[in-house]
């Protein structure tokens, strides 16, 4: 019950932000796009680290790597950025392959220090495409955008400007990837592939007693997340509309902030990233025009949290009042009823 309730109050949610773009001004669409694909972002890096175990510092890679290619896409191959979003995300996942190979040889901070690694060779390698700017970077052209799919209709619509119909139809597509990355997230968790991942989490060697092979699972997980990745990444720099290598495998934006975000919501927990990304939204609006002193006051909050909260903000909340709206697990079924004739 206390799902469908769950459910049902997300619904409404979903509508409201889906109005946005209708009804609030430019700047608010902007804002909470970036906020939904920190969300995404979020949510995958939460599936890695808090559920598989696989501390990466390196997921960048694969935001900029499905970002270079939609911009490859675009410009060289004359494509509609949308259909290059998703060979960016298909690419991306392509990668997580040999770099699987690669990481999953390593554990611990070995693993992190890997995957680091790999982002930075990455930046470097696509710094070299000249063909795309090379190091300086390029720009999308603004007919590619204008163009895109959805763009006229939008614009008709809502009777707007084309670079505010951009915006609303890049809003629309991360709050639907936001809404998919959810759901699936829930579904996956609490499948039996979802519940083996867990119980390799929590106890490695009970669950291999069982038969839960941790090495599929954990391939699986890092090749999805590559992949919800790096189509997060292709929309980011759609609305951005220009690249570079330091700004497409940026660690601080999509690694730094992401583990921020996890860490303060509750890693291993669903509704952990959702909760961080709102306080880290808050804490940038009130803070922006302080410089530095923003990222001072993460650190400082990050540190506070990790010492005094280690379940983080929704974990905490959960313990005290013993009431979670988006159980991972299964109840126990009920033992049957004893018959008539089983009764002493």
């Amino acid at each position: 019950m206390r799902t469908l309730v769950t459910l049902a109050i997300g619904l409404v949610l979903l509508t409201a932000m889906a109005l946005v773009p209708v009804l609030g001004p430019r700047i608010l669409v902007q804002d909470l796009f970036k906020v939904l694909c920190l969300l995404v972002l979020a949510l995958n890096w939460n599936l890695l680290a808090g559920f598989a175990g696989l501390v990466s510092v390196g997921q960048q890679a694969f935001v900029g790597v499905g970002a270079y290619v939609m911009f490859a896409t675009t410009i060289l191959w004359g494509m509609d950025p949308l259909a290059g979003v998703l060979i960016g995300g298909v690419v991306a996942m392509a990668l997580s392959v040999p770099v699987a190979f690669f990481a999953f040889r390593l554990n611990g901070a070995y693993f992190a220090i890997g995957t680091w690694a790999v982002a930075d060779i990455a930046r470097l390698s696509f710094g070299q495409w000249r063909a795309l700017g090379g190091g300086t970077g390029t720009a999308l052209p603004r007919d590619a955008t204008r163009e895109m799919l959805g763009v006229g209709a939008v614009r008709d619509l809502l009777g707007v400007s084309p670079a505010a119909a951009i915006d609303a139809v890049t809003y629309w597509l991360a709050l639907a990837l936001a809404a998919v990355m959810l759901l699936a997230c829930w579904l996956f968790l609490r499948s039996r592939m979802g519940l083996g991942l867990q119980a390799v989490r929590d106890n490695p060697v009970a669950a291999q007693s069982v038969g839960v092979d941790p090495t599929r699972l954990k391939a699986l997980v890092f090749l999805l997340t590559a992949f919800a990745t790096g189509l997060c990444g292709a929309l980011l720099f759609i609305q951005t509309g220009r690249i570079t290598p330091d700004a497409a495998f940026s660690v601080i934006d999509w690694t730094a902030f992401v583990i921020f975000i996890v860490v303060i919501g509750g890693i291993g927990t669903l509704p952990g990233p959702i909760v961080g990304v709102l306080v880290f939204y808050a804490l940038q609006q009130l803070l922006a025009d302080y410089g530095t002193v923003y990222l001072i006051a993460l650190g400082l909050i990050g540190i506070a949290i990790m010492l005094f909260a280690r379940r983080g903000l929704w974990g905490g909340l959960i313990h005290r009042i013993g009431y979670d709206p988006l159980p991972l697990g299964h109840a126990a079924p009920r033992p049957p009823h004893p018959t008539q004739e089983e009764r002493p």
